[in-house]
């Protein structure tokens, strides 16, 4: 099992910058951000910028690898995210990993969008995952798609797509199934549950349908499940910790994510307990 960090980007780089520093310290595999112009679970607080927020976590770090928990189109068009991909796998010396998702709300208004039928956001999505990693591997790549256009879209010196995985985040079946067939990894939340019992189940159920869609597939694929997404924040107790790495183990996940513990929801958990979890080793 791997092991990441999510540290939200709700603090000036003063505060935050020795959170990506001892996540390192710590020995986290990889650790995150999420990428919103506003998040719902913090809509009133002070709010940074994902991809300045990695360039500075890629300076003051090494090892660590690094990427956004996720990034969506609702904001992003994907040749212009090409690009900051590509210099971030410059930058961090290619520790660059990148989740992508659908996106939700309310990013998805803020800049005048039209509103998007959940099918429509899908394709939507599937698209921008198309466009990036064309745009990521080609030189000259024009598109003339559904939702997002590209003439000419340079990548001068050679494809960067080999040493930037695209993790592609999904509960529901179509959303599995296309991470299953087009991304280099899966990531999840599960479904709102009131138990956790409910919660795994529902992830096994997907786990199932990635399954199903990779038979037959034995190229590498890293599944990334995120823990506090349960019905009870994951450092909550060592204890509590121990038995969802377990059973997500259990499941075959390859990688398990939790969050920074805050003094305030959301993900409020005491620092010690992340701190006596990373220290009985996380490698």
């Amino acid at each position: 099992m791997r092991y990441g960090i999510c540290i939200l980007p709700d603090q000036p780089w003063s505060a935050a910058r020795p959170l990506w520093q001892r996540a390192e310290e710590m020995g986290f595999h990889h650790a995150w951000t999420y990428d919103h112009m506003v998040w719902g679970g913090l809509p009133d607080s002070q709010w940074f910028s994902c991809v300045p927020t990695l360039t500075a976590a890629a300076a003051v770090t090494s090892r660590i690898k690094l990427g956004p928990y996720v990034t969506s189109p609702n904001f992003r068009h994907p040749a212009a995210f090409s690009r900051e991909v590509q210099t971030l796998t410059d930058i961090s010396d290619g520790r660059l990993m990148v989740g992508l998702g659908v996106g939700g709300t309310p990013d998805d208004k803020i800049l005048g969008q039209p509103k998007l039928a959940v099918r429509q956001r899908v394709d939507r999505f599937q698209e921008f995952v198309e466009v990036l990693d064309r745009t990521l591997s080609e030189d000259h790549v024009s598109i003339d798609g559904t939702y997002f256009r590209t003439d000419d879209m340079r990548l001068v010196g050679g494809s960067v797509r080999a040493r930037v995985p695209l993790l592609l985040a999904g509960n529901g079946p179509r959303s599995v199934r296309f991470a299953a067939r087009h991304g280099d990894g899966w990531i999840t939340t599960g479904s709102p549950s009131e138990t956790i019992d409910d919660w795994f189940d529902a992830v096994a159920r997907s786990v199932d349908v990635l399954r199903e869609a990779r038979a037959g597939d034995d190229a590498p694929f890293d599944t990334y499940l995120s823990l506090d997404a349960s019905p009870r924040n994951a450092l909550e107790s060592v204890g509590f910790f121990d038995d969802l790495v377990g059973r997500a183990t259990e499941l075959g996940f390859s990688d398990v994510v939790v969050h920074w513990p805050r003094k305030t929801e959301p993900y409020r958990a005491p620092l010690a307990v992340l701190e006596q979890i990373a220290s009985r080793g996380l490698r």
